[in-house]
C-alpha cells in the first residue's frame, strides 16, 4: 500500500492500514511534509508520480478534495486499485472521469465514506435488510457540531452532508429522485456553513437531512422510521435502538379513532463497537483479493455528488431540482 496525504485523515489512514492483516504500508507522500510524524521509517516521498514508481499495488488517496482527480488518473494510469476519500472528486463531472477511468482499466476503485462502516449504521441495514422494520417510510438525519478547522476547500455541504447523502441511500438501497436544500453563510467564510436539505428517493421513502458545523452540540443521529416502528442510531457512541410501535389501544373514543401508532417497547442492541476506519480498510484489502466486500464504488461516489450538487442549486434558484 501508498498513501499519499499526510493531514488530518491521512495519518489515521497511516495508523490503520499499519495493522491490517494482508496490508503493508511502504511508501507515503505529501509535498507538504508529514507535520503529525507518521512516516516512521519511510522517506516522505514529493507527489503522486514518486509514490507510483515505489512499485505499490494500491493506494489511499488523502489528499485535499479539489486534488483528488489529478491523482486518482495518475494512479489509475498506473494500475493502481485505489480507495479515494470521500467525496470522489471536487465535481461530479470531475468524479465520473474518475470512475470511467478506473473501470477501464479494470482496477479496484472505492470510496472512502467511513460512516458505513459505522457499527450502528451496519446493524441499522441489515436488521432493516431482514424486515424488522417492514416497509420503510423516512429516512432522517442530524448531523451537528462545531467548525473544524482542518476544513478549508469547501463548505458543509460537500463535506458533511455528502456522508449523510451516501449513508442514505446505502440504507435505503435507492437512489435519489428529487431534492430541495436551504443553506446559509453565517461564519464570513466562503462556502456555505449550514443546510437544510429534504427530499425524495427512486423508491418513495422521504429523507430529510440538518447538517451544519456552527452548533456548540455535537449530533451525529440517523433515524429510519417505518411500518413497525423506527430504527435510532446514534453514530457517536455506536449505539443502535429500536422503538416498536405500539399495540396498546385506548378506550376513549376520540383517541382511538386516530389511526396513526403509539409508541412502544424501546430495545437497546448490544453492538460489537470496531473502529470504522479499520473495517472501512480491511473492505478495501477484501475487494482488493476477490472476496465479498462492501466497499463504497466509485459510481455510487459520483450519484453522490450529483445530489450534492443538486442540493446546492436548488438553495442557489429555490427550486426542487430533479435527479
Amino acid at each position: 500500500m501508498g498513501l499519499i496525504g499526510l493531514g488530518s485523515m491521512g495519518r489515521h489512514h497511516a495508523r490503520v492500514i499499519r495493522e491490517v492483516e494482508g496490508m503493508d504500508l511502504v511508501a507515503v507522500a505529501d509535498p507538504y511534509g508529514d507535520k503529525h510524524g507518521v512516516a516512521g521509517d519511510l522517506e516522505v516521498l514529493p507527489d503522486v508520480q514518486a509514490l507510483i514508481e515505489a512499485e505499490i499495488d494500491a493506494a489511499m488517496v488523502a489528499v485535499p478534495t479539489y486534488l483528488h482527480e489529478e491523482v486518482a488518473l495518475a494512479l489509475a494510469q498506473a494500475g493502481v486499485h485505489t480507495m479515494v476519500e470521500k467525496p470522489i472528486a471536487a465535481t461530479a463531472e470531475s468524479g465520473e472521469r474518475v470512475a470511467r477511468a478506473f473501470e477501464d482499466a479494470g482496477l479496484v476503485g472505492a470510496v472512502g465514506y467511513v460512516e458505513r462502516c459505522n457499527p450502528a449504521l451496519l446493524a441499522m441495514r441489515q436488521r432493516i435488510e431482514a424486515g424488522e422494520l417492514g416497509t420503510v417510510f423516512q429516512i432522517t438525519t442530524s448531523r451537528q457540531g462545531p467548525f473544524p478547522a482542518r476544513i478549508a476547500d469547501v463548505g458543509v455541504v460537500k463535506d458533511l452532508a455528502t456522508h449523510d447523502i451516501d449513508l442514505t441511500a446505502w440504507i435505503a438501497q435507492s437512489h435519489y429522485a428529487v431534492v430541495s436544500g436551504q443553506v446559509t453563510h453565517r461564519s464570513g467564510r466562503e462556502h456555505e456553513d449550514m443546510v437544510v436539505a429534504t427530499g425524495r428517493l427512486d423508491n418513495g421513502i422521504i429523507v430529510s437531512h440538518t447538517v451544519n458545523w456552527l452548533s456548540p452540540l455535537k449530533v451525529r443521529e440517523t433515524v429510519a422510521t417505518g411500518e413497525k416502528g423506527a430504527f435510532i442510531a446514534n453514530t457517536l457512541t455506536g449505539d443502535l435502538t429500536f422503538v416498536a410501535n405500539g399495540d396498546v389501544r385506548s378506550e376513549w373514543d376520540r383517541v382511538s379513532a386516530f389511526r396513526g401508532v403509539s409508541e412502544g417497547d424501546s430495545t437497546r442492541f448490544a453492538l460489537a463497537r470496531r473502529e470504522p476506519l479499520r473495517v472501512e480498510q480491511e473492505g478495501f484489502r477484501d475487494a482488493l483479493w476477490g472476496r465479498d466486500s462492501e466497499i463504497v464504488s466509485m459510481a455510487d461516489g459520483v450519484h453522490t455528488l450529483r445530489v450534492i450538487e443538486a442540493i446546492l442549486e436548488s438553495a442557489a434558484t429555490a427550486r426542487t431540482v430533479t435527479l
